[in-house]
């Protein structure tokens, strides 16, 4: 039976990629943020409201993931990764017959939709560690480059590829996203499934996982970590660094064009970029992590992200500039997701991952709401998003601060017992 299993394991990243496609949607939502604040549309809504309708998302989507993280190590990955995918398409399927009503966006998107997001999110991740130890970097990276990926393929159908804003208005393209999100949600869950308990790949043990990674790293609960310093470390770092990142993806568009000057077109394709780029990244990261560990890698990337928020000030102003900014900050952005589920294991051993990561993917929520309203109120009391570009930027080296100290649990007793 494992036999077999092994085999076709390859078929679980090719359900966790049909899911993370269709999660990955939620960072399309600069494509809409124009038609909803348009003061000639039908919306009117103003930045703070479409950065509260997206952080309301982020936020249902780390709260939730806290248990079915923990749901999914009970009853495994595929019936938790279906109820998302219901709960995900119906909100997007409910808010297409609410008109203009911001109340009910920030219930249907935000919350519901959030929720979905929350609970299918973590299912193909924790999967795919399990049946790939023996590459759990590129694997980890593989089963969330499509969360980044698939903001990109989102965006080009609600713009360029298929003009579904154009011809259908807001609510009939959240109409049209509702349904595939339901269907290629809960047919991607189908394929996955835990492997059995004692399993290992062929010819492969787990003494072959690099001295740096492994050793005296104790598998601990969810209840467990969050009473140690380490979890708090990780945590405050991915506020930092995400949170910067989601702060991006909100207002990029509209940096480009309002202070930059640029066609909604090009400020668009930027956007287009960073989802690209966001997908890349994951893959890249994961990789790298095989070679530097998850902790060395994830300095690199926050110190890199760091540079870069304070280079995008003068950037906005050429599209070529603007673009190249986009990937860089993709790239490092979507490091975060394979980086900071290894890290979590890293520190705190495989067996609970899906619970742990879920405690860990809180900080998620919180850096989704602190980035991009502050860069919404910072624009609307000031007119200018660099402000909050800065803070993003000294936000993301005080991550790779907190990462350099970084030291599992078990290494700390090891050298305090010495």
């Amino acid at each position: 039976m494992s036999e077999i299993r092994e085999n076709n394991r390859w078929l679980l990243v090719v359900g966790a990629l049909m899911i993370q496609l269709c999660l990955g949607a939620i960072y399309g939502w600069g494509a809409f943020t124009g038609a909803l604040q348009d003061p000639s549309g039908a919306f009117k809504y103003s930045a703070s409201q479409t950065s509260w309708i997206f952080s309301a998302g982020l936020a249902s989507f780390a709260i939730v993931m806290i248990m079915a993280g923990r749901w999914q190590d009970k009853y495994g990955p595929r019936r938790i990764a279906t109820i998302g995918g219901v709960l995900l398409g119906a909100g997007y399927i409910l808010a297409s017959f609410t008109g203009t009503s911001f109340i009910a966006m920030v219930i249907f998107i935000g919350v519901l939709g959030g929720a979905g997001i929350g609970m299918a999110y973590v299912c193909p991740i924790a999967a795919c560690v399990k049946w790939f130890p023996d590459m759990k970097g590129l694997i980890t990276g593989l089963a969330v480059a499509g969360f980044g990926a698939g903001a990109f393929i989102f965006v080009k159908m609600a713009g360029s590829w298929l003009n579904l804003l154009e011809n259908h208005g807001v609510n009939g393209t959240f109409f049209i996203f509702g349904i595939v999100f339901l269907v290629f949600v809960v047919l991607g869950a189908q394929l996955l499934s835990n492997p059995p308990s004692g399993w290992y790949p062929k010819n492969w043990t787990p003494a072959q996982q690099k001295e740096s990674t492994a050793a005296n790293v104790k598998d601990l609960t969810q209840s467990e970590i969050v009473k140690t310093s380490q979890f708090w470390m990780i945590w405050i770092s991915f506020v930092f660094s995400a949170g910067c990142g989601l702060m991006v993806i909100k207002c990029l568009k509209n940096f480009g064009v309002l202070e930059g000057g640029l066609t909604a077109a090009a400020a668009g394709s930027a956007l287009g970029l960073l989802a690209l780029f966001n997908g890349l990244g994951r893959i890249a990261w994961g990789t790298v992590s095989q070679k530097l560990t998850a902790k060395v890698s994830v300095i690199l990337m926050c110190l890199l992200q760091g540079i870069m928020m304070f280079f995008l000030l003068g950037m906005g102003s050429q599209s070529i500039t603007l673009a190249i900014a986009a990937c860089w900050i993709g790239f490092n952005f979507g490091g975060n997701f394979a980086l900071f589920p290894l890290l979590t294991l890293e520190n705190f051993g495989p067996k609970n991952l899906g619970g742990n990561y879920g405690a860990v993917f809180t900080a998620y929520g919180v850096g989704g709401i602190l980035g991009p309203v502050m860069a919404g109120m910072v624009w609307d009391s000031m007119g200018t998003f660099k402000i909050a570009f800065i803070v993003a930027a000294i936000s993301c080296l005080l991550a790779a601060g907190f990462s350099f100290i970084l030291q599992p649990p078990e290494r700390e007793l090891a050298v305090a017992v010495s």
